[in-house]
């Protein structure tokens, strides 16, 4: 590329006030050269040399000052201080001063493209506008000492004054057009530049003129001092250089100290546009960049100097240093500084401490963003789920409430709760990470299915809810008084939607499968409940969904009650056991079918509760099976049991009583030792207690319940066979185990006279029973027809309504009295209730 053409695309990249002064500085120049070669060749009077020798000496005096002079850094840009104002005052006495701006062209310009070729600066336009504005200056300086001077001889004071004008008007021009090309480069106050080269170019520039002044004297007056010039030069220059490199260190180490006491930050890209900033401060650069390294990636950040053409060439050294904190690379620092030929020597080190100091606060920025992070993420999964990203119950109670409250109080909401059906086998078949994927999936439609303003959570491992805000509007707010149908019949579609969009079919760890979940659905105002409140409603109407086989259950408030009573059953039934008139026994005879004598009686067990009333078992029996209430129960239920056995006992009447036995009781090994210190305590014979098993009991496992039952009977303990022919295993069960009684389920005598199936059944457990040697008791007989029927297939006792309901303990002793006493004859059945 051609010395042209590089100085045209220079200049095109500097901004365009810059372009434009430049042009005009160079064309005034050039204009100044060919005005000043037109005029006659004039030299002061007593003039030393001849014009042409003039013109020659000035030409390499205006060389050598600029060879010898100082270029420093001013900010981004490169300020010149020569020796040209000596070189000026002598030109002005040895050169005609019409050829003087030509010789100075010509000194300087060469001058310029050996420092240029020497130190490798390639910034053409940048020489050329400092060329042409000292050469404007000459010219200036020139024409202002030949106006002033006249034909005044070099000897005259007339001619020290006129060269001090021109001197002062070289000054005044190049000083300004510096000014002026800084300010419009940096486009910062004029006031400012103007200071900042006043301080670095004032006191040589007066030095100069003087050297000048003095050079001029000893030319005229004595040569032979002009060897003293070289040493006084030197000293001066060097006294000088001290003085701006110890003005520029000063300088750049308090905008250090200023730059590192912003560097401080919560985020990398604040952190590192703060410390771009403060290089450009610090280094008076042209441009200053990072490159940062980490495990998420590289990233970069630049910022150009004032004035600054982001896409122009960067002319000046590069210098880049590699940052890293305690041994842990963190990036790339580079500076573009100014020129080469610089006073401050020590900018690598500088460069090198601001990247140690940059890198430290980089660190400690990315240290605060991932505390930050770590927060964000805290906070984060304390209101969401994990696994499925959904809100958790948390959020959705806290949101929900917020968004009940803040809607319409007139419009219903609704709460739509969603249970995955067996989710377990999910889990125990795909495992627990094919489980996770089945959520997550479930959760991904959920929300597709969500309409805004809707709320979708994860409030269980295997629940879902979904929030309604806002249904439907009913015609007449009346009408939540009668349960809100239309909004009702809104959200059960809604409920049905989801169904049918959960079950579509999903692949999951290479298996197609499809899910199933219960709903349970619940509507209220909003703004009149809590979202809490909805929770338990909802989780109501699915639990009952569950019971009933529905896909959709809804909430009824008469739940409440009962799973209210449910949650409080066993804290009353433990008040029930301290108090002596809850837990209470009702009696039933079993008597023979032919004469009506009583043959046994079965204790029944009944709880008179302070608030719901008498329970029957089925109320109350399957909390405390589950419970460790069952052997305080137990205990309490053997001692009402044989202590109404003594009473009767005691009128002479010689039969047992039966008691029903838990399944938990027969696999406890201590269980026979429980009955055995009942039996002492009431002082009762073992052969007055029956104790009923059931089929179920009797096949669960074998090992303990075997072992514990020959303990029972060891003790000599009746035992009885209950609801007999109901199991899988009825005969194996009688084979296995040595009973004493079998009862016939009520189920076989209720059906035995129109269904010959049952008549079967009835028929093969009494012959069952007369070939073991045990007795035979049928359940639940309530009509003549049924006592017949028994007495025809040889059937030898019952028990039921037919011949005595269940009744108090304190009346059983009179009702057995009675039963032998009174005659075979037909006893008038009593109405059924379902007791047996």
């Amino acid at each position: 590329m051609s010395p042209h053409r590089r100085a045209w695309i220079e200049l095109t990249g500097r901004s365009r006030p810059v372009r434009v002064l430049t042009v005009t500085v160079v064309v005034a120049a050039l204009a100044a050269v060919l005005l000043g070669a037109l005029q006659t060749a004039h030299l002061p009077t007593g003039s030393p040399l001849s014009p042409v020798d003039g013109g020659c000496v000035a030409v390499v005096l205006a060389a050598i000052a600029q060879l010898a002079g100082l270029r420093f850094r001013l900010g981004p840009d490169a300020v010149s201080v020569s020796w040209a104002e000596a070189a000026v005052v002598v030109g002005l006495v040895i050169c005609p001063a019409g050829w003087l701006p030509a010789a100075t062209l010509a000194g300087i310009g060469a001058a310029w493209l050996l420092l240029a070729w020497l130190t490798g600066m390639r910034n053409i336009a940048e020489i050329v506008h400092l060329v042409a504005s000292m050469t404007l200056g000459v010219s200036a300086a020139a024409l202002v000492t030949s106006l002033l001077a006249g034909d005044a001889g070099v000897r005259s004071g007339r001619l020290a004054l006129a060269l001090v004008a021109g001197a002062a008007t070289y000054l005044l021009i190049t000083f300004g057009l510096v000014v002026l090309t800084l300010t419009l480069q940096r486009g910062t106050s004029p006031g400012q530049v103007a200071a900042k080269v006043l301080y670095a170019k004032a006191p040589m520039s007066t030095g100069n003129v003087l050297v000048g002044l003095c050079a001029v004297y000893a030319l005229v007056r004595e040569p032979f001092w002009l060897l003293a010039f070289g040493p006084a030069l030197w000293l001066l220059h060097r006294t000088y250089r001290f003085h701006l490199r110890a003005g520029e260190e000063r300088r750049m180490w308090e905008a250090f100290a200023a730059a590192t006491v912003r560097l401080p930050g919560t985020s990398e890209a604040e952190v590192a546009r703060a410390g771009l900033r403060g290089a450009l401060d610090v280094f008076g650069a042209r441009r200053a960049e990072l490159e940062l390294h980490s495990e998420y990636g590289s990233r970069r950040y630049s910022q150009d100097g004032p004035g600054q053409d982001p896409g122009g060439a960067r002319s000046g050294p590069a210098v880049t240093r590699s940052m890293a904190v305690a041994g842990r690379p963190v990036g790339e620092f580079t500076v573009w500084l100014g020129e080469p030929t610089l006073p401050v020597p020590n900018d690598e080190a500088v460069i090198t401490a601001y990247g140690e100091a940059l890198a430290g606060a980089l660190h400690d920025a990315a240290a605060h963003q991932r505390i930050a992070e770590l927060d964000a993420r805290v906070a984060h999964n304390r209101v969401h789920d994990p696994l499925t990203g959904l809100i958790n119950r948390s959020a959705l109670v806290s949101d929900g409430d917020a968004v009940l409250r803040t809607g319409r109080r007139d419009r219903p909401a609704a709460l739509l709760l969603l249970d995955v059906v067996d989710f377990r086998g999910v889990n125990s078949t795909l495992g627990h990470g094919g489980g996770d994927e089945v959520l997550r999936v479930i959760a991904e439609r959920l929300t597709e299915q969500a309409r805004p303003g809707e709320l979708v959570a994860r409030i269980g491992d295997d629940e879902f809810a979904l929030l309604l805000p806002a249904l439907t509007t009913l015609a007449d707010p009346a009408g939540w008084a009668h349960g809100a149908p239309h909004s009702l019949s809104h959200a059960l579609r809604r409920a049905r939607e989801l169904v049918e969009q959960l079950r579509l079919p999903m692949q999951v760890a290479g298996v197609r499968l499809a899910v199933e979940v219960t709903v349970g659905a619940v509507v209220a105002q909003a703004g009149h409940v809590e979202l809490n409140e909805l929770l338990r409603r909802a989780s109501l109407a699915a639990g009952r969904a569950k019971e009933q086989g529905l896909t959709v259950g809804t909430y009824d408030s008469g739940q409440d009650a009962s799973s209210t009573d449910q949650l409080a059953l066993l804290a009353e039934l433990q008040d029930a056991f301290a108090a002596d008139d809850q837990i209470v026994l009702h009696l039933q005879p079993a008597v023979d079918l032919i004469t009506g004598e009583p043959t046994g009686c079965e204790a029944l067990v009944r709880w008179r509760h302070p608030r719901r009333g008498q329970l029957s078992p089925g109320e109350f029996l399957p909390a405390v099976e589950r419970s460790e209430l069952l052997i305080p129960f137990t205990r309490r239920v053997l001692d009402l049991a044989l202590a109404a056995a003594a009473d009767w006992t005691a009128y002479g009447i010689d039969v047992p009583v039966s008691v029903n036995v838990s399944a938990r009781s027969l696999t406890d090994p201590t269980f026979p030792a429980q009955v055995t210190e009942a039996l002492r305590r009431h002082r009762t014979p073992a052969s007055r207690l029956v104790l009923e098993i059931t089929e179920s009991v009797a096949v669960s496992e074998r090992d303990i319940v075997d072992d514990v039952l020959a303990r029972l009977r060891a003790t000599g303990v009746q035992l009885s066979l209950d609801d007999f022919g109901t199991g899988f295993s009825s005969l194996s069960s009688v084979t296995r185990i040595p009973v004493d009684e079998i009862k016939i389920d009520r189920s076989f005598v209720d059906e035995m006279i129109d269904k010959a199936a049952a008549g079967a059944v009835v028929r093969g457990a009494v012959e069952l029973g007369t070939r073991l040697g045990v007795r035979v008791v049928a359940e639940g007989i309530e009509t003549v027809e049924q006592r017949a029927a028994l007495i025809a297939l040889g059937c030898p006792s019952a028990q039921g309504y037919h011949f005595c309901k269940p009744m108090p303990a304190d009346k059983i002793v009179q009702a057995l009295s009675q039963l032998r006493k009174s005659s075979s004859a037909t006893v008038t059945p009593l109405r059924a209730d379902g007791a047996s």
